[in-house]
């Protein structure tokens, strides 16, 4: 696979300023503390070039506190242009940690060392952007995850327009998913931006219009910067998320993500014996893993909220 981005050197950045990997500025004004995450895993390195550059141009809050956060540092620092698949992480995913119970569990891995570590100042954010991207072609998208606040801030956001609601994923708790944000009741919201194919420069165009439009939206960021004219936001309400029992899990052909299949109960895949079906019309297919293993995603279903 082609990298068409160079991982910058981290050098500068490894040691932190409040913990290893993580750098975080107060401004004298108050305001909300917000949080922009990049390599959560290690070989999504787009993330990482952004918050490089922005390290190196000396960007502060004007108010609140801003966090800038290499989260998966390991893996990260594994990342090889000849091999670009492989440091996705060390030990376990991520992105899979973010439950109470595994959180204070006697496990160890080097990615909960990472989240347990990564935990406190997470306890302190009020609003998160966690920064990913893609292996499989499909559209940017944002997902936000159940509370309702989340795809409202996504929706202002608008940056990608399509802004996808979920339920995560049954192998385990992503960062947005973890109990500060997710609780109900509570008003404190994290977004996982979805920004295009890995190791390319338009993604990492994506990550920087809309983490820098989230600076704009929460006052962090006062000074006045061209953007791109957002188009009309949409959001999508998952209805099934499809997690893949055997290896021979197959879709019919390669789908994009964002695609639109018209019809309900039209056959898009099979797993082993047991098919896969749309559950109505005018079903969105979000992310569909054209490889997929036992126990990961392989696509969720969704419909168009007021559609």
């Amino acid at each position: 696979m082609d990298v068409g981005i160079a991982l910058p050197d981290l050098g500068p950045w490894v040691a932190g300023n409040a913990l290893p990997g993580v750098w975080s500025f107060p401004a004298p004004a108050p305001g909300p503390h917000v949080a922009i995450v990049a390599a959560t895993h290690g070989n999504e390195i787009g993330g990482a070039v952004l918050l490089d550059r922005w390290l190196r141009a000396g960007l502060r809050p004007a108010c609140g506190r801003l966090s800038l956060v290499f989260a998966n540092l390991d893996a990260l620092g594994r990342f090889d242009p000849e091999d670009p698949t492989a440091s996705r992480f060390i030990d376990e995913d991520l992105n899979r940690l973010w439950d109470e119970e595994t959180l204070s569990s006697g496990r160890r891995s080097c990615e909960l060392r990472r989240a347990r570590a990564l935990r406190p100042l997470f306890d302190t954010v009020d609003v998160l952007l966690d920064l990913h991207s893609m292996l499989w072609p499909s559209d940017p998208l944002i997902l936000t995850g159940r509370p309702r606040r989340a795809a409202d801030l996504a929706l202002r956001l608008g940056m990608p327009p399509l802004v996808v609601a979920d339920e995560g994923h049954a192998a385990g708790l992503r960062l947005i998913d973890y109990g500060p944000f997710a609780e109900p009741e509570g008003d404190r919201t994290a977004i996982l931006l979805e920004a295009g194919a890995h190791w390319e420069e338009p993604t990492v165009a994506v990550m920087e219009q809309a983490a820098a439009r989230l600076l704009r939206l929460t006052g962090l960021m006062t000074e006045a910067m061209p953007e791109p004219r957002p188009a009309a936001p949409r959001l999508a309400a998952v209805t099934r998320t499809v997690t893949a029992r055997t290896p021979g899990f197959a879709f019919l052909r390669p789908f994009r993500g964002g695609h639109v299949v018209p019809a309900r109960n039209t056959l898009i895949a099979l797993d082993g014996e047991e098919e896969i079906r749309t559950p109505h019309d005018d079903c969105l297919l979000v992310m569909p893993s054209l490889r997929t293993m036992p126990g990961q995603t392989a696509v969720r279903m969704a419909r168009f909220v007021g559609a």
